[in-house]
């Protein structure tokens, strides 16, 4: 364990997620949180920030007291620019407590270890501090990811019923209305709802038939009936920051045996992965069950390079949070899981020629094993 020291962390919260997660307090100004050690084993959290949102933080950050620059100014004054004046007043609050050794984390911006440094006051990066802690998620976090999942199923069932209840022209092109449905206008009906419910939404992927063989591209053009459409949608709360994550795979229309092939190798390495997951699993043991799963079912790992030939071509999931990719990986060498880790689990298979089939919930580690956010439907069919 390392020895108790005063930290640093500074920025602005509203882009800092690591300084936003520990002031729960979102601002647009630069701010810095020094903690300082105590004898009583809680520490103290000191916390310097614009002068017009002092009351504010007062009442709603993590901190235990609240300070503007003005209140640690240096002898030579403040700068004029805002970032640079929060920088000059933390060197100064650190130089009043007689504090020779600071520790940062590896979201310092280079201005404050400047002044911190010009100050002499030695600045340590501890390239794991946060990071172990913002893995962990407590009950406020675990609530605001399950908000956010819970829009995500609202704006993938709509999506997705949108695909699987629209109209067929002559060519095989869906319709929504009188016109094409198109990839470009299901994102516009999943942001409208999304931004409608207090989220922002970045661009959903909304891949159809052989453009699903990428398991990246986003989609374009219309969509058409017998195609498998991976539906991804990750969407931000306005409010809290925390992300939804949630992909869903539907077929207008016939499915054909390989893509019912496909799916139930999916399903089945979703199911097996996510009974995998508890703390002291491993990121790499989870990816090994769902790999284990799909090759009972003939399909191996690697990327798509034959046509038809279907594969995973990516890891089982990720950590999610204040980022969609947040640490650990569920990969080859992912790390131990941690109660509290909140994952992504979205085994897939992608075919060139055919398209893909992927299907993601989310899920929190416990000690004996995981919650699993979504209760939302995983077939093909949504008439």
């Amino acid at each position: 364990m390392s020895t108790p020291m005063t930290t640093v962390m500074a920025g602005i919260p509203a882009t800092n997620l690591s300084l936003y997660r520990a002031l729960r307090f979102k601002v647009g100004d630069p701010a810095a949180l020094l903690t300082f050690p105590a004898a009583s084993g809680r520490d103290e959290r000191l916390l310097i920030i614009r002068d017009i949102e002092v009351d504010r933080a007062k009442k709603h950050a993590r901190a235990d007291s609240v300070f503007c620059p003005a209140d640690f100014e240096p002898a030579g004054g403040l700068s004029g620019d805002r970032e640079t004046a929060t920088a000059q007043s933390v060197a100064q609050c650190l130089i009043s407590r007689g504090i020779k050794v600071v520790r940062a984390d590896r979201t310092l911006p280079l201005i404050f270890a400047h002044f911190i440094a010009e100050a002499g006051i030695r600045v340590e990066c501890d390239t794991e501090m946060g990071v172990l802690e913002r893995r962990a998620k407590d009950e406020q976090e675990l609530e605001w990811l399950r908000e956010a999942q819970r829009a995500t199923e609202g704006a993938m069932k709509l999506a997705c019923e949108t695909i699987g209840r629209a109209k067929v022209a002559a060519d095989g092109t869906l319709l929504h209305g009188a016109t094409a449905l198109t990839a470009d206008g299901l994102r516009a009906i999943i942001d409208i709802h999304l931004l409608a419910n207090g989220y922002d939404n970045p661009q959903s992927i909304i891949a159809c038939g052989p453009q699903g063989a990428d398991c990246h591209d986003h989609g374009h053009g219309t969509l058409r009936t017998g195609e498998p459409v991976i539906v991804d949608i990750f969407p931000r709360n306005r409010t809290t920051l925390y992300n939804g994550d949630m992909t869903r795979t539907v077929v207008h229309g016939a499915i054909s045996p390989v893509l019912a092939k496909m799916h139930a190798a999916v399903v089945e390495a979703k199911r097996d992965a996510i009974a995998a997951v508890r703390a002291g699993s491993t990121g790499q043991s989870v990816h090994e069950a769902t790999l284990a799963a799909l090759l009972r079912h003939g399909f191996a790992a690697g990327q798509p390079s034959q046509p038809g030939v279907a594969v995973i071509a990516h890891g089982t999931g990720h950590g999610i949070g204040l980022e969609v990719h947040e640490p650990p990986l569920l990969a080859m060498k992912g790390p131990a899981l941690v109660v509290g880790d909140v994952l992504t689990v979205e085994p897939g298979l992608y075919a060139i020629g055919i398209g893909g089939i992927r299907i993601e919930d989310m899920v929190a580690v416990t000690d004996d094993g995981c919650e699993n956010f979504n209760t939302l439907y995983q077939g093909l069919h949504w008439e």
